[in-house]
């Protein structure tokens, strides 16, 4: 049974005046919504990779960029040019000139012109930086990583978070080489060395995942032991420092000694050398000339007798100071002597 309301008095709703837009307007709204989901912008750092349904289907390049509105392309915008990195055994707090930092024996530090002061309230990363070197020695090994990326592709789809699982490789592959080094090198010699092959293996780990992850740097920071040995340790490592104190002082003293000795030998054995060869070709040439004189002699003895005396007399008289020839005839030989010059000589 149909039941009439009585409409009279009633009042009547007016017609709405919109009504033929409706339809423009919704167009409008879809338009202006497919436009915000239709372009997007990449960033001179960046690349992005699209999907479609979720499966991937290219890059772009940076700039002003189109892809399918409403949800049905996606778009992942990820930086290949910038350099991040991973701290491990502290964190920066705020990076800058006056640094702060939370280290493992500190909330927090701060480092202002390379100087550090320390407020100790905790030790939260000891778990990632404790490790045990190869003569089963403890070290505490602060150190970052940095890393590009180089393939964005397999960064985004390959490897589920990328970060967690850098974080983990870099820290099994440093316990690995540490567990490989003593703790001497570990401190002092083979920091470089061990920089150089965690960075080779960390790096043949990413790819072997195709991470698609390329390291730039393997840096260590600061290696120490642990606080409960400090003491112990230091007292090793002066001892260690005043042996090598004596011994280079002896390798000094030594280097300063034995060459002069060597030189000195060698000296007089080169000297004794001389001379003994000097005596050799006088011997040699004194024999060579008696017989010149004696083949001279044979073919001419009167000449040959008077050449050597009067070569002997050539050879004495200039040493014997003034020579006086006197006659037969003269008395006194008085007043042919020079006695001024003879007194003289004496007085000087």
């Amino acid at each position: 049974m149909d039941i009439n309301y009585p409409r009279e008095g009633m009042p009547k709703m007016p017609p709405f005046a919109f009504g033929p837009f409706i339809g423009p307007i919704l167009i409008l709204v879809v338009v202006f919504a497919s436009l915000n989901t239709l372009f997007y912008q990449i960033g001179p750092d960046e690349v992005g990779v699209i999907q479609r349904f979720g499966k991937y289907t290219r890059k772009t390049n940076p700039g002003l960029q189109m892809k399918l509105p409403f949800g049905i392309e996606t778009v992942k915008k990820i930086k290949v040019t910038h350099v991040f990195k991973e701290e491990f055994g502290f964190r920066t707090v705020t990076p800058g000139v006056r640094t702060i930092y939370m280290g493992r024996d500190d909330s927090f530090s701060q480092r202002v012109g390379g100087r550090q002061t320390r407020s100790s309230t905790g030790d939260p990363f000891m778990d990632e930086s404790l490790m045990l070197t190869g003569d089963l020695n403890m070290a505490v090994v602060e150190w970052i990583v940095q890393y590009t990326i180089k393939n964005p592709v397999q960064y985004a789809f390959r490897i589920r978070n990328p970060q967690e699982t850098i974080r983990n490789m870099s820290e099994a592959v440093m316990r690995l080489v540490i567990g490989d080094h003593t703790i001497n090198e570990v401190l002092t010699s083979g920091r470089v060395e061990i920089q150089q092959e965690v960075e080779k293996k960390l790096q043949e780990l990413l790819d072997d995942y195709g991470s698609g992850i390329q390291i730039s740097n393997v840096i260590l920071q600061d290696v120490t032991p642990p606080n409960e040995v400090k003491p112990s340790f230091n007292e090793v490592n002066e001892a260690r420092q005043e042996k090598e104190k004596v011994i280079n002082q002896a390798w000094e003293e030594y280097n300063r000694v034995i060459p002069r000795a060597k030189g000195q030998a060698e000296q007089k054995i080169r000297e004794a050398e001389g001379y003994a060869l000097e005596r050799i070709n006088q011997a040699k040439g004194d024999g060579d000339r008696f017989t010149l004189a004696w083949e001279a002699y044979k073919m001419a003895p009167v000449v040959t007798k008077r050449r050597l005396y009067l070569e002997t007399v050539a050879k004495v008289f200039p040493n014997l100071g003034d020579l006086l020839v006197l006659d037969y005839s003269q008395k006194g030989v008085l007043p042919l002597l020079d006695l001024k010059k003879q007194e003289g000589a004496k007085e000087s």
